[in-house]
C-alpha cells in the first residue's frame, strides 16, 4: 500500500482526507496536536505542534519507523481569527502565521528526507484575494505567503509534484471564528477531500480550485 502523511489530521478537512485515503487503500500517517484526536482514525497516529521544530522532527522520526517512504504529504493545518491589526497582539499574529505558513515550512523541511522521489506535496490554502477583508490581515497574508512558498518549492523539488488547493467556503468549524455567514454553496469536507485525492490520482499539480 502507498503511504500518505497528513498534517492537521484532526480538523474537518484533515479527517475527511484520512477517511478518503483509507477507503482507497492507503496507509495514512495522521498527525495532530494531540494523538488522541486521531487515534480512532488510523493505527498510524502521531502528535506534534507544527510550530515546534523539535516536535515536528520527532514525529517524522516516529513515522520513519513505520514507513520507508511517503508518497503523498498533505498540509491541512490552519487557523483563522477576525481582529483588526490595531487590536491584534503579536502573539495572535504569530499563532496565525505559525499555523498557516511557518508550520508548512517546518513540516516540509523535516519530511523531505522521508518523501519518495516522485512524492506529491499538497498544501491547503485559500482564495486569499477574497479574504483581504477587515480583521483578516494575518490570515490573508499567511495564505498568500503559502502560495509563494509552494511556487518556490516546486522549482526546487524537480521530480516531485507540489500543489496548492484554493478552496472556497468549506463547512468546517472555522466559520465559528469569523463574523461571516456560511454560504449555501459551501463544500462539505468530504467533497473537498474527494476532489483533492482525485487531483492527485490524475497526476496533476500546481493549483487546484475545487
Amino acid at each position: 500500500m502507498p503511504n500518505a502523511l497528513i498534517w492537521g489530521a484532526a480538523g474537518g478537512i484533515g479527517r475527511a482526507l484520512v477517511d478518503q485515503l483509507i477507503d482507497q487503500h492507503w496507509h495514512v500517517h495522521a498527525v495532530s496536536r494531540h494523538r488522541s484526536d486521531v487515534g480512532s482514525l488510523t493505527p498510524f497516529a502521531h502528535e506534534a505542534d507544527v510550530a515546534d521544530a523539535y516536535a515536528v522532527q520527532q514525529a517524522v522520526i516516529a513515522i520513519a519507523q513505520q514507513a520507508t517512504e511517503i508518497h503523498l504529504m498533505i498540509y491541512a493545518v490552519g487557523d483563522i481569527a477576525s481582529q483588526p491589526v490595531e487590536m491584534m497582539t503579536p502573539e495572535a499574529w504569530r499563532r496565525l502565521l505559525d499555523a498557516n505558513l511557518t508550520g508548512a515550512y517546518l513540516t516540509t523541511h523535516h519530511s523531505l528526507p522521508l518523501l519518495a522521489p516522485d512524492a506529491h506535496l499538497i498544501y491547503v490554502g485559500a482564495v486569499h484575494e477574497r479574504m483581504r477583508l477587515p480583521g483578516l490581515a494575518a490570515y490573508a497574508a499567511a495564505k498568500a505567503g503559502l502560495e509563494a512558498f509552494a511556487d518556490s518549492l516546486r522549482k526546487e523539488q524537480r521530480g516531485r509534484r507540489v500543489t496548492v488547493v484554493r478552496p472556497g467556503p468549506v463547512d468546517t468549524p472555522f466559520w465559528a471564528k469569523v463574523p461571516f455567514r456560511l454560504p449555501p454553496q459551501a463544500l462539505s469536507p468530504g467533497a473537498l477531500a474527494e476532489r483533492i485525492v482525485g487531483f492527485h490520482e490524475a497526476g496533476a499539480q500546481g493549483v487546484l480550485e475545487p
